[in-house]
């Protein structure tokens, strides 16, 4: 699979907080969030593990029961089934992948 840059498709997953998957195979999906300045990404979890990279902005991300201030450049891993949430303290831009692929982000599933 391969993608272009476009700026159509981005899903709202709540008001301030967008995402887009960019790319997906058979083990990994690579997707982009545009998360607003003073916007809350609340508390979840899921079984797959999460590795991001802040592209720009800032944020601070809770994993489990630690904090990270979070700047361009950063990197994190969420392993799957642990909590975390982020609370985004600048307009930032941050690209993540999900492995195994999450379903739900799948094109032909995203409403």
């Amino acid at each position: 699979m391969f993608a272009k840059r476009d700026d159509q498709g981005y899903i709202t997953v709540i008001e301030g907080i967008k995402r887009k998957t960019l790319v997906y195979g058979a083990k990994t999906l690579l997707t982009e969030f545009i998360l607003e300045q003073g916007k809350i990404l609340p508390k979840h979890c899921h079984p797959q593990e999460q590795t991001g990279y802040l592209v720009s902005g800032k944020i601070i991300l809770y994993i489990g029961e630690e904090m990270y201030e979070v700047l361009p450049g950063d990197s994190w891993v969420i392993p799957g089934d642990v909590d975390h949430w982020a609370e985004i303290i600048e307009n930032s831009v941050a690209v993540e992948v999900f492995a195994p692929v999450r379903e739900d982000y799948l094109p032909d599933n995203q409403d």
